[in-house]
């Protein structure tokens, strides 16, 4: 017979809790879902929610942050299939048009989450960390990629993922991503280089 120690028991209540605030959350909106249908969507005691995350704000922030981790690995691995960083901004886009093939997606989560916090609430911290690694990303592709004002690049490709995002979910549209993709080529194609340096100097 297999024993479960207490820590492996307190990780799979936590493992529970995160699932079923995923599923309730992103599809019916943080707000909506109150504590005891989260709870009893897990199938543990309420002790166990508070002893893990210590109020509702804690579960979402913990929610938000297990979407944030999964983003960023599905994103790496699609980056992987680039050889140049060039190549690897558009593909920022292509790992986008995998997420709107789920048929649970939903639109964004942090977006959704954050509209429905108040100004204060460590879920727009979130949110906000999320936002801010998404524009690094494209930010330092488009600078390895040798383009002269990178951070504007990056600033406009957000706003093409953004805008794909939006259309997916507002349009039931999941080929927004290569409409976004194709802009996005455009306006790489237009964004002036960094000019090379002469031969032997």
């Amino acid at each position: 017979m297999v024993m479960v120690t207490k820590i492996e028991a307190r990780a799979l209540t936590r493992e529970r809790l995160l699932d079923a605030a995923n599923e309730l959350f992103y599809g019916e909106g943080v707000q909506t879902v109150g504590i005891d249908r989260v709870i009893e969507h897990a199938g543990v005691a309420k002790a166990s929610l508070y002893k893990a995350f210590g109020n509702k704000e804690g579960l979402v922030c913990a929610y938000l942050e297990r979407r944030f981790e999964r983003r960023k690995e599905q994103i790496a691995r699609t980056l992987t299939r680039f050889r140049t960083p060039r190549e690897q901004l558009l593909g920022v886009f292509d790992a986008l048009g995998e997420v709107f093939t789920d048929p649970q997606f939903n639109g964004c989560a942090f977006a959704r989450a954050s509209a429905e916090a108040n100004q204060d609430s460590a879920i727009r911290k979130v949110a906000d960390d999320y936002r801010a690694w998404l524009r690094d990303l494209l930010t330092e592709l488009a600078a390895a990629s040798g383009y002269t004002d990178p951070e504007t690049l990056g600033r406009q490709l957000l706003q093409l993922y953004d805008g794909a995002e939006q259309s997916a979910r507002l349009d039931r549209d999941p080929s927004a991503a290569t409409t976004a993709r194709a802009a996005a080529t455009a306006l790489l194609n237009a964004a002036p280089l960094v000019a090379a340096a002469p031969t032997g100097q």
